[in-house]
């Protein structure tokens, strides 16, 4: 991750109800959670969910898909774990005391391969 991305990153996140929003995505798993879920978990008004999750969206923190009539909402593994690999980059200047932040691996609820 390069120093504008992660700007962009922290940026996103530097709001109470977007780091509330991507932490609830993050809990939820890889099957993410409906706006319409998200909403109710948060109790925020639906526009102002909407211009949360757009900046979230720019910022590559979440992604989204559309099944049917509903927009299903996920957090982006991949870029959490860049973010936090950058944060973290030559932890202890490297003195070998602490390492680089794991990885999330999120597991699918669904047992089907």
């Amino acid at each position: 991750m390069q120093t504008p991305d992660a700007l962009a990153a922290l940026s996103a996140l530097s709001h109470e109800s977007r780091l509330a929003a991507f932490r609830a995505l993050v809990q939820a798993g890889p099957d993410g959670l409906s706006v319409g879920e998200l909403r109710e978990r948060l109790d925020l008004p639906a526009a102002t969910l909407t211009a949360h999750l757009n900046v979230l969206r720019a910022a590559g923190m979440v992604g989204d898909e559309r099944e049917g009539r509903v927009i299903r909402v996920r957090a982006d593994y991949a870029r959490m774990d860049a973010l936090l690999a950058f944060l973290t980059e030559n932890c202890c200047a490297g003195a070998g005391d602490c390492g680089p932040a794991g990885t999330c691996s999120p597991r699918n609820k669904d047992p089907r391969p």
